[in-house]
């Protein structure tokens, strides 16, 4: 094999392996930026409050730390860590009472910020301190990574992430200690997008630098990359618009333009840029005048107009202050009433037109462009299967159809749609009582002074004296249909209420005003006399009727405790009368 042979197979070779290299580094770097946040469903430990003093119990109700502490806090429900918080001091401990993380010098837990949970902390890491710079450990106490920053922070919306700083630069890493956004901004912020499907997690980071010129602004995407570099002196995404493309609108020296991705659309020509979702159009301001554009910058309506208002399917152009012009969203001129709104629903069957004068607003259903109803309604709203909640000129609401027959008499004074049924609630005022009604318009309960608790397949309705459940469809339901594993259900009798087993045989007397169902945890609540005492779920009373309670939801129990929350909804257990 002649030299020159050699040298170019161990070129090929090098290449060979620099692609493989480069392909398994960002094999890699993918798998580093994957995080799993963790799940819990059920918690094993809890706070509780004796003489302004906190500990901690089990979900057996068995104290595990004795209430001695100014303050507890508990990262994670799940793991015998708890916070103790002590004349300023903070020691972290386990169920055993036990000092842990002594090896640090500063262990504490990281608080999430508006999180739709109903945990408060990050439940995997936990910060610490060393040599005055922090890092992260998790729950046993190993390191995740070393001690390198100069602060460690929570992101809004962002569960999993963290916002760290090094330098006086900011970036962001995961619960892994891998950095997902690089550590060279003086700021990072999240850019607030929610997806149906995966919530914040596709929202990606609106980072910003310092100029002479003041601050610029640029985008990272949700894999770490600047597809927008920072020069806007503003910025932010379009939030409204549910894609795999993100859509951002930037300010160059006070002009706006929109981004695809990196890809410009919209050149920075326009005083404002404001995005409409009602028609997926956007309002534009040039040289004083408003006009309509796609997202693609075509011009739909010209720029021409003191003012310009989008519905659903018509926007309304104001011109010289006082004529309007009524659109359609293709940018053709309509002959309808001025003062007229068209809104579509989910039926394309059918249309609301709502038409405002100085003295009223009024509603009409229209059905394939033709008009169907007659009467004057102030409100009407699409309900389902041709049906529409109306309010009638006398102020009092019911369900009519298209034909405007009326399904649902106009008796109530205010209603509201049951979220994740096809249940409506209609509220009489003078007499407190809700009235509760299926698809089919049909009454399926009714109760004064309702108590309504959505869970995941099922409703619960309850007031100071009884308690009924229905399915998402409006179906009676019996509690052993709900919990067909629980040892003890409530059941009342003779305007008396006690428990039975699954077999209805009476495990505890028919003698309390009222009871709770007993809890995942196995204790429920029994009510005398206005006051609250706890049972167990072999039916043992662990407290006689003593607490007075005044919530307006029923009380939870564990052991000996009563349900209480703090100013800023954090849960506790209290025994305080």
């Amino acid at each position: 094999m002649s030299k020159k042979l050699r040298i170019i197979i161990a070129i090929i070779v090098i290449i060979i392996l620099g692609v493989a290299g480069f392909f398994i580094a960002k094999k890699i770097e993918q798998e580093n930026r994957k995080y799993n946040i963790e799940n819990i469903s059920e918690y094993n430990y809890f706070v509780i409050k004796e003489d302004n003093k906190y500990g901690i119990m089990d979900k057996e109700g068995k104290t595990i730390i004795e209430p001695n502490y100014d303050n507890i806090k508990i990262p994670n429900p799940t793991k015998a860590v708890f916070f103790c918080y002590q004349d300023d001091e903070i020691i972290a401990i386990n169920d055993k009472n036990e000092k842990i993380f002594t090896e640090y010098e500063n262990v504490t837990p990281l608080r999430l910020k508006n999180i739709s949970s109903d945990l408060m902390y990050e439940k995997s890491v936990l910060e610490y301190k060393e040599n005055e710079k922090y890092g992260l450990i998790d729950f046993n106490g190993k390191k995740i990574t070393k001690a390198i920053y100069d602060e460690i922070d929570t992101l809004q919306f962002k569960e999993g992430e963290l916002l760290v700083k090094s330098k006086e630069k900011y970036g962001v890493i995961n619960i892994k200690g891998h950095i997902l956004v690089k550590i060279k901004y003086d700021k990072v912020e999240v850019d607030k997008y929610y997806s149906s499907n995966g919530n914040y997690k596709e929202a990606g980071y609106i980072v910003c630098n310092t100029t002479k010129e003041g601050y610029r602004y640029g985008y990272v995407n949700t894999n770490g990359k600047e597809i927008i570099e920072t020069k806007y002196n503003d910025l932010y995404r379009v939030t409204d618009i549910q894609s795999k493309d993100i859509y951002i609108i930037a300010a160059d020296n006070g002009k706006y333009g929109m981004f695809k991705n990196n890809k410009q659309v919209i050149k920075n020509d326009y005083q404002s840029l404001v995005y409409n979702s009602e028609n997926n159009l956007v309002t534009a301001l040039k040289g004083k005048k408003y006009g309509v554009i796609t997202l693609e910058e075509k011009v739909i309506i010209p720029f021409q107009y003191n003012q310009i208002d989008v519905t659903e399917r018509y926007i309304y152009a104001t011109e010289n202050n006082e004529k309007v012009v009524v659109f359609d969203n293709q940018g053709k001129e309509s002959d309808i009433d001025e003062n007229t709104a068209i809104i579509n629903v989910q039926d394309t069957n059918y249309e609301i037109y709502i038409k405002s004068t100085n003295d009223s607003t009024t509603y009409s259903i229209y059905e394939n462009s033709k008009k169907k109803t007659n009467k004057s309604y102030t409100y009407i709203e699409y309900l389902y299967n041709g049906y529409f909640i109306a309010c009638n000129s006398n102020n009092k609401i019911g369900i009519i159809d298209s034909d405007e027959n009326i399904k649902v008499d106009f008796k109530y004074d205010s209603m509201r749609k049951i979220e994740n049924t096809t249940i409506v609630e209609f509220i009489d005022d003078s007499t407190k009582n809700s009235y509760f009604y299926s698809k089919d318009t049909k009454q399926v309960a009714q109760m004064k002074n309702a108590v309504v608790e959505n869970e995941n397949n099922y409703i619960k309705i309850y007031n100071n004296q009884d308690r009924i459940y229905l399915s998402a469809d409006g179906q009676a339901l019996e509690y052993t249909d709900i919990k067909p594993n629980n040892e003890l259900y409530a059941k009342k009798q003779n305007g008396k209420w006690g428990f039975v087993n699954s077999k209805g045989n009476k495990i505890i007397n028919y003698e309390y005003d009222f009871v709770t169902e007993l809890n995942q945890y196995g204790f429920a609540g029994i009510q005398k006399d206005g006051k609250w005492g706890i049972i167990n779920k072999e039916g043992e009373v662990i407290v006689n009727p003593i607490y007075e309670l005044t919530k307006e939801k029923e009380p939870n129990f564990i052991g000996k405790y009563y349900e209480a929350t703090y100013g800023n909804g954090e849960i506790y257990y209290s025994d305080m009368k």
